[in-house]
């Protein structure tokens, strides 16, 4: 489906603002493990931000994950703070883990099997 330039100025946004967010509650919750923001999708109303998450060590990414969709309303008001000047309504969030590292892992594997 086609995106319009709002959505992926707006997909961009939550990315950057997402992913400073984790990296400061990384440093005092999941230390020693990587979390990046690999994706934001959001949805044609704006209304929902599907946030894709890689996560590393990858043993680690459920656990994380459900700790992060715990605190979805926390970071939902950290990022309608950061970006409420840029966004009228914050969309919704919702969390995905990205796997698409442990794909091309896998891949790799195989093919030098």
């Amino acid at each position: 489906e086609q995106y319009s330039t709002r959505q992926n100025k707006i997909s961009r946004l939550i990315q950057r603002e997402m992913a400073d967010i984790l990296l400061r509650l990384n440093k005092t919750r999941f230390s020693g493990k990587l979390i990046s923001v690999s994706v934001v999708r959001i949805t044609k109303d704006l209304g929902i931000a599907r946030i894709y998450l890689s996560i590393f060590p990858s043993e680690f990414a459920d656990e994380i994950l459900a700790d992060i969709q715990e605190s979805n309303k926390h970071l939902r008001g950290e990022l309608g703070r950061k970006v409420g000047k840029s966004l009228r309504i914050i969309p919704e969030l919702e969390f995905y883990i990205d796997d698409s590292l442990d794909y091309i892992d896998n891949i790799d594997k195989l093919l030098h099997s």
